[in-house]
């Protein structure tokens, strides 16, 4: 919503200011204002996110995992137990194709962070 009212507000700076370097400074803070703002969005979420983390229920801080586990088992049943289980019963099909890309999503981030844990690179605070 932002971003459509950058574009506007941006044409109407040559209506009202005449002054060239003003006008450029006016435009640059107006076009960043979006990015500055998603940023402080982002920093948020992390801030939430770490308090989540560090909680001591199980409830709280376990649905990451709990989300992981539930991917794991959903993706373990279509590609193993359905097609076996088929065999001798009537199994139902999964549409795993909203879980698969969840896991990937974890996993991804998984793999980044040991990335980052074997070349020294990681912060933890």
């Amino acid at each position: 919503m932002l971003q459509a009212l950058i574009g506007p507000v941006a044409g109407l700076l040559d209506k009202f200011i005449e002054d060239k370097d003003v006008k450029n400074k006016l435009a640059h803070e107006i076009s960043t204002m979006a990015e500055r703002h998603a940023q402080e969005l982002a920093k948020g979420q992390l801030e939430v996110n770490k308090a989540e983390a560090a909680h001591k229920s199980l409830f709280v801080a376990g649905w990451r995992p709990a989300v992981g586990w539930s991917c794991c088992f959903a993706l373990v049943y279509s590609t193993i137990l359905s097609p076996i289980l088929g065999i001798w019963f009537t199994v139902p099909p999964v549409d795993s194709s909203l879980l698969t890309t969840v896991l990937m999503g974890m996993l991804g981030l998984g793999a980044m962070r040991t990335v980052e844990k074997t070349k020294k690179v990681q912060r933890d605070r």
